[in-house]
């Protein structure tokens, strides 16, 4: 009773019952209106999916390079060390299309679309009205943030459909009234939390939606027990780590091997120093900062209809109102709080509870325009009034889609499979080869290839043990290796003169390494391997084996 009264207080009383034949026929309508959203966001992403292995570069593609690799081989990444994306996406490495690292990228464009699919489940829940639904669920699958991450290998389309399906959960809850949906958002936070750290807020947020439906169930002792229990079930990903550090995974990022080294991945051990890098101050450049990134990834219109349906919602839904409130403020005052070059895409999951209040929002206008059109007149019939207002919004989210498709299109994306060709056709033998998180992992772990080859990464070493495999072969232990290869000289000279005297010394041209000063400064010679791609660097006294060769 208190869960009906709860409902109705909310808006969400069904109304008078329609025959099951009628109803049956409304429901696959809606879902076939939610896939076919899901299906033409999906469509996109396909047509601007990056097609190979990709480049480092910043800040638009800090890990996917090495995400392609870690997934195809089961390795560990950096932390939070990312489990769940790791095995879910491993699994699409298995299928018949493109090479190993188009199928990694396939998986986000996978997890994107479905998570426009759920958003369009949660926004007919709290809407009502299939046009509204299908608008915030649009709105949020052609954001720039969601597009750029859905064609390649990124973490984040999986936590914005773990989220959005976490959400709908505990709305269905509420519709259902059956436990067993409350017990599937306990799960599925417990899965958010092992893809990105900050899902981690959905706990308080859920139990706090909870209280406000209805509260005895947190006092129901064994519900909560259940629930603590799929909680749990759903960390236990986080086993992945220590599991593949013990197996001798054949990349490891970072280290968990340990209980100290475990607990520095999990909690995000290397980012700490990001973490509230902005005072007082400084908040209201930061604010405009999130402002400029919504309006590039919203239409206006949809964001003052957000702001609309989110004060509906205060009014007319308390609870969902502090589920949502507190989701985007807390995910809203941590990213602008920190300070990484790619916290942009950390604003993703507050475009996703605005998508949701722009769904409650354009259900509210078309539930007033449909009232309105019932009780007056007008020469042109009330439906087909409603039917051209419920096409115009469905256009919103599409201006600018001409834009955004040639901002997020990866689809000639192939300067990663160029450098890698450059170096396995003409690196000779035995060489050492200079870079920071390439492609040329991929090249020696996923394609087996040219593993004849030293590969160094002695730009930003870290002596602290953060990084287990800066070196290929990578079966060298952290002391050997440190040993080995450890210069504490982060332009590369010294570790470019230690390989030197054991055969011929190349640099690929990327982001992230030092630049050619520093060897000159030093007296190498740069002599040309493959015009922008390849390079040899021969210290002083040493002569070219390039030109040897030729």
């Amino acid at each position: 009773m208190a869960l009906e009264q709860e409902r109705d207080k909310a808006g969400f009383s069904p109304g008078e019952p329609a025959s099951a034949g009628k109803k049956r026929s409304g429901v696959v309508g809606a879902a076939l209106v939610g896939v076919g959203v899901s299906l033409f966001a999906f469509v996109l992403y396909l047509r601007t999916l990056a097609p190979t292995v990709l480049p480092y570069n910043s800040p638009d593609l800090l890990d996917a390079t090495m995400l392609q690799m870690q997934v195809a081989v089961l390795g560990i990444s950096h932390p939070t060390g990312y489990p769940t994306y790791l095995m879910l996406s491993h699994l699409f490495t298995y299928l018949p299309v493109g090479d190993v690292a188009y199928r990694v990228n396939l998986a986000s464009a996978t997890w994107a679309a479905l998570a426009v699919l759920a958003v369009y489940a949660a926004g007919l829940l709290l809407s009502r009205s299939v046009v509204a639904a299908a608008v915030g669920a649009l709105t949020f699958g052609l954001g720039t943030a969601l597009w750029s991450q859905a064609v390649i290998a990124e973490v984040y389309p999986l936590n914005a459909l773990f989220v959005a399906l976490t959400v709908l959960a505990l709305l269905y809850w509420r519709e259902d009234g059956r436990d067993r949906y409350l017990l599937l958002s306990a799960l599925l936070t417990g899965l958010c939390l092992t893809n990105h750290l900050t899902s981690g807020l959905l706990l308080p947020a859920g139990l706090l939606f909870v209280w406000l439906v209805e509260r005895r169930k947190l006092l129901d002792w064994r519900l909560m027990l259940k629930a603590a229990g799929l909680f749990l079930l759903g960390l236990t990903p986080y086993l992945y780590l220590p599991v593949r550090s013990w197996m001798n995974a054949p990349f490891e990022g970072n280290n968990p091997g340990n209980l100290e080294r475990f607990l520095y991945v999990v909690s995000g051990g290397n980012l700490r120093g990001t973490f509230f890098a902005f005072g007082p101050a400084e908040f209201p450049g930061r604010l405009a900062f999130y402002w400029w990134h919504l309006l590039e990834n919203m239409n206006p219109l949809v964001v003052m209809v957000a702001l609309a349906g989110a004060a509906t919602m205060f009014f007319r839904d308390r609870a969902a109102a502090a589920l949502f409130g507190f989701l985007f403020f807390g995910w809203l005052v941590y990213s602008l709080g920190n300070d990484i070059p790619d916290i942009q895409l950390y604003f993703i999951p507050t475009y996703l509870v605005l998508c949701l209040c722009a769904a409650l929002g354009f259900g509210t206008l078309l539930e007033l325009a449909a009232s309105l059109l019932a009780t007056r007149r007008f020469r042109v019939p009330g439906g087909v009034i409603l039917g051209f207002i419920s096409v115009a919004l469905l256009l919103l989210p599409l201006p600018g889609i001409g834009s955004k498709y040639a901002e997020n299109d990866m689809s000639e994306a192939v300067f990663g499979r160029k450098r890698i060709e450059a170096v396995a056709e003409n690196a000779l033998r035995g060489a050492t080869v200079l870079h920071h998180r390439s492609e040329l992992w991929y090249m020696v772990l996923v394609e087996r290839r040219r593993q004849d080859l030293t590969l160094v990464d002695p730009f930003y070493h870290n002596k602290d043990i953060a990084y287990a495999d800066i070196v290929w072969p990578a079966d060298l232990d952290l002391a050997t290796t440190d040993r080995r290869y450890g210069t504490d000289d982060f332009t590369g000279v010294t570790a470019a003169e230690l390989a030197a005297e054991r055969g011929p010394v190349y640099i690929l041209n990327q982001e992230g390494i030092s630049g050619a000063q520093p060897f000159l400064e030093a007296d190498f010679e740069i002599v040309e391997v493959e015009r922008g791609l390849l390079y040899e660097l021969v210290p002083p006294g040493k002569e070219s084996y390039t030109r040897e060769g030729s």
